[in-house]
């Protein structure tokens, strides 16, 4: 391989630089950019960092933290997303004895959209934490559910690449986190009190203004960094389930099981 081959493969396109869904809002678009060039100067990053969930030092720091709280420990199912940073919260959660969901990355093209982790099933087939923790690893050795079948959950972690003590957030452009805990509200997963968290490095933490929090967009209760712990002040309540008039078309093509449940959840209202 050429110097100029590998410096290829190590330097993000100007594609990938702008991320994979630029164009829904181009506040949050130049955010992201700002917070991913910040974690790549820093050196802060591990691995890639541009267009997805970026991983960064002391990670497993912030899940040391998340684990001291009492919503932790008080929590028996532990909702988390599927990316690098947080593979230290689910590793942490099946030390701890806890009942992990995570979603297939992007929910799959065609599977079950979730994978359920017992500890004590995992245990008995001699599969190591540490494995079941990846998203590959999880998917591998998981149980698979659908939404309907999931449990009722205690704490939902979600993947962010920027965040205010607002409880504003933003992930990497997808959509995911907002459609999924509105299904979760609709499906009656998640209440008004289910505490609703995530792990970032400090440098994610921006002010108010940076971010607007719209009617429909979840909010943070709790933000943990890889040095302070922040229980957030949201301005309102909690949005109820999928505005379905704001889910995207590309959205209701693309992800396999979305309309399908979507006529299950209206049915349920209407009925």
């Amino acid at each position: 391989m050429t110097h100029s081959t590998m410096q290829s493969t190590l330097v993000a396109t100007e594609s990938e630089k702008s991320g994979r869904w630029a164009g829904r809002n181009a506040d949050k678009d130049r955010l992201r950019q700002e917070i991913w060039q910040g974690l790549e100067d820093s050196r802060m990053n591990v691995g890639p960092v541009w267009s997805r969930i970026s991983n960064w030092v002391g990670a497993d720091m912030a899940a040391k933290l998340l684990s001291e709280l009492d919503i932790w420990k008080q929590a028996q199912v532990v909702k988390c997303n599927p990316d690098p940073p947080q593979i230290p919260v689910r590793l942490r959660a099946l030390y701890d004895g806890k009942i992990v969901l995570m979603p297939v990355p992007e929910f799959g093209t065609g599977d079950l959209p979730w994978v359920l982790l017992a500890p004590k099933e995992l245990e008995r087939q001699g599969v190591q934490f540490e494995l079941a923790a990846t998203s590959v690893g999880a998917v591998q050795v998981g149980r698979k559910l659908s939404f309907e079948d999931l449990p009722k959950i205690d704490l939902a972690v979600c993947g962010c690449v920027a965040v205010t003590r607002a409880g504003g957030r933003t992930g990497k452009g997808g959509g995911f986190a907002d459609l999924e805990l509105g299904l979760f509200r609709d499906l009656e997963k998640i209440d008004a009190t289910t505490p609703i968290v995530t792990t970032v490095h400090s440098s994610m933490v921006v002010d108010d203004a940076r971010l607007p929090v719209m009617a429909h967009d979840s909010l943070l209760n709790w933000i943990v960094t890889e040095s302070d712990v922040i229980e957030t002040t949201p301005s309102g309540p909690q949005p109820g389930g999928v505005n379905w008039d704001l889910v995207l078309p590309d959205q209701l093509e693309d992800i396999w099981f979305l309309k399908d449940l979507k006529d299950k959840i209206l049915a349920r209202k209407a009925g």
